[in-house]
């Protein structure tokens, strides 16, 4: 069973048409040996050798049979197994949220330390601890034996504007927000002048480009500033994206135009606020000069205004960081070791610090006992896979695309990386694309997140394997929760979003596909959903009303369909005991009414071009409070106008 078997019979034909290794979360869920013709790794040269597949079954000292994908997880196995990432949520971006919780209690704010530039504490433990390239120029090159080239900032500015800025970003760094009013401040944040402390490099990694591997990759334009601790000794990396060429640009420029700057930084800050783990945003900044890019590459460029965003996140390491290592083999691998030490000591300390007396085994079936706290590696890569299972439940949640799901576009700390041509979903569609160069064959729509997600932790596992940090049986494991912890989540969340007690695989099943066929409006349509009343006595022609704004013209065969779905949804929450006002409160607390649609990014773009950057701070300031009602913001809900159909808007391309 797929994820797609949610959806539709059509989108379940996208998936089978497919030209991709069909890894699947069935898969992930029992291992079994296959057919030849099973594609589990894409061709390449590598030299790696392949996984062979078991069967893993989860055992809490006695034995357990596995629960099927269909029904809902049990609370015992989910809990026996979740102590390795149970603090993810925390531990992930969530420092601005401890402090606005703070606030919210009374508690004094005057205490919080507030620095200058010059004053932030910098910690470059990347360029200290770990290989780097001997050459400083930007010639592009095949970089060995390292995992990053020093470099500086390059991109011409001239009189460089700041855009937007976030305050809850600026308060997790220490750093005092009067900061920003700085009239040197976009000249530091554009590069055009060096930050006290800092160290800029570029990093190496490589990756599997839809399910191609593509080599050497590397921060073609995107330049870290180094680590900054603030006072609670968190690790932050500051990154210019947009900031000039380096060795990894290729036959680029290195730099950004201020369109695709604008909706990384308003998504950064908006997939945060929607509680989704997540690389934030800093600031954004124009650089004064123009870019020349052709947007749909359909050979008519275009000059647009350059910008620079600044990226904040605990490591910018990804999937792709130990892949290029592996793939070099050789000396290169003991990088892959190298890298993995560091990641584990400064991003999963507690891995480091794990005893056996934790008693984290398994049964992988055969008689065979899996011992995490035998390995650390093993007990890594099953908390890369968890983390990353558990992002991609959420983006299914609330009906976010990622559109480029490469390997080199996958954080270790499961957070939401690199936005492109991203989407949300309007009209629920399990086959919707937001990226051009993924029409062909839709390998990373919506309905085919999950499958992806576990096929790029197949690539990650099989890298630690290549450099003898697992084993095949410990690569398997870290799949099969992978599997289980996608599926644990995503119930977790669908039931949430209904308001029911309990998971209901064939009702949520018949909403989406009934969704699907009627190309209901995702995010409003689960906003609304709340208004219905748990009550079985209201009249047949009357159930559809709190719905009306999304059902928009239906036919009376499908009215009657969704009738007959609403009558037994009633049902169900008649039966919970959950009054009517307790249901809409928590229903509404994880269904968004405001989500960062695309058409909603380019009026901002559009402002901004033409030199008014109010429209971007506008809609960064309702996305930073997605749950709230926010009277006098409603426009900002509404469905997507005629004109956000166009290209450019609804889908758009890599180039930016």
């Amino acid at each position: 069973m797929q994820i797609l078997s949610h959806f539709s019979s059509k989108a379940s034909s996208t998936l089978s048409s497919l030209s991709l290794p069909r890894l699947c979360l069935s898969t992930a869920l029992n291992f079994r040996r296959r057919p030849s013709k099973f594609p589990f790794y894409p061709s390449n040269n590598f030299g790696i050798p392949r996984l062979p597949l078991l069967a893993c079954n989860l055992s809490s000292g006695r034995s357990q049979q596995q629960a099927p994908m269909d029904s809902p997880p049990p609370e015992a196995t989910a809990a026996s197994v979740d102590s390795v990432t149970h603090d993810l949520q925390n531990q992930s971006l969530a420092g601005d949220e401890k402090i606005r919780k703070s606030e919210s209690n009374g508690v004094s704010n005057t205490h919080r330390v507030r620095l200058k530039l010059e004053d932030l504490n910098w910690d470059n433990s990347f360029t200290r601890e770990l290989p780097g390239d001997p050459r400083t120029d930007t010639i592009p090159r095949e970089v060995l034996h390292a995992c990053y080239t020093k470099v500086s900032p390059s991109a011409e500015v001239e009189n460089p504007q700041l855009v937007a800025w976030s305050e809850s970003v600026a308060e997790f760094l220490d750093l005092d927000p009067k900061e920003f009013e700085r009239p040197d401040f976009p000249l530091l944040f554009s590069g055009a002048s060096p930050l006290v402390g800092s160290l800029p490099y570029a990093q190496c990694y490589g990756g599997h480009q839809f399910g191609m591997w593509a080599g050497q990759l590397g921060d073609g334009r995107a330049i870290t500033l180094g680590e900054v601790l603030n006072s609670k000794s968190e690790r932050w990396e500051l990154q210019l994206k947009g900031a000039g060429k380096t060795p990894y640009s290729r036959f680029a420029d290195g730099l950004a135009v201020l369109r695709s700057s604008i909706r990384e930084f308003l998504c950064s800050e908006a997939m945060h606020n929607l509680g989704i783990p997540t690389t934030r945003a800093l600031c954004l900044v124009t650089t004064g000069k123009f870019v020349t890019r052709d947007m749909f590459y359909d050979g008519n460029p275009k000059e647009e205004p350059g910008a620079i965003v600044c990226r904040v996140s605990p490591s910018f390491l990804r999937f792709g960081s130990y892949q290029i290592h592996a793939a070099r083999e050789k000396e290169d691998l003991e990088i892959v070791r190298t890298l993995a030490d560091y990641a584990i000591r400064h991003h999963f300390p507690h891995i480091e610090n794990m005893s056996r007396s934790e008693s984290l085994s398994f049964n992988t079936g055969n008689e065979e006992v899996l011992d995490l706290t035998s390995n650390k590696y093993a007990a890594w890569a099953v908390e890369v896979a968890e983390r990353t299972a558990s992002l991609v439940a959420r983006w299914q949640g609330v009906g976010f695309t990622h559109g480029v799901l490469n390997t080199d576009n996958m954080s270790i700390l499961g957070l939401t990386i690199d936005y492109g041509p991203f989407g949300f979903l309007d009209a629920f569609d399990p086959s919707y694309t937001p990226n051009t160069t993924d029409l062909p064959g839709r390998r990373y729509c919506f309905a085919n997140q999950p499958d992806i997600g576990l096929w790029n932790i197949a690539q990650f596992t099989r890298t630690l394997v290549a450099a003898k940090l697992i084993d095949d049986k410990e690569a398997n494991y870290a799949m099969e929760r992978y599997g289980t912890k996608f599926m644990d989540d995503y119930q977790a969340i669908m039931t949430k979003k209904l308001g029911l007690p309990k998971y209901i695989k064939q009702l949520i099943s018949k909403l989406l596909n009934n969704m699907a066929i009627d190309k209901v409006d995702y995010t409003n349509f689960f906003r609304l959903l709340s208004n219905i009343k748990a009550d079985p006595n209201i009249p047949e022609d009357e159930l559809l009303n709190p719905l009306k704004a999304v059902l928009l013209d239906i036919g009376q065969e499908r009215k009657e369909a969704w009738i007959s779905w609403v009558k037994i949804y009633i049902e169900e929450l008649a039966s919970s005991g959950i009054s009517n006002e307790e249901r809409k409160a928590s229903m509404n607390a994880v269904n968004p009414k405001y989500v960062l649609r695309n058409y909603l990014c380019q009026s901002a773009i559009d402002a901004a071009e033409q030199g008014d950057f109010e429209e971007v701070r506008r809609v960064l300031k309702v996305m930073e409070r997605p749950y709230d009602e926010q009277p006098g913001m409603e426009k900002y809900a509404r469905l997507p106008p005629a004109w956000a159909y166009r290209p450019g808007v609804c889908m758009l391309s890599c180039s930016s």
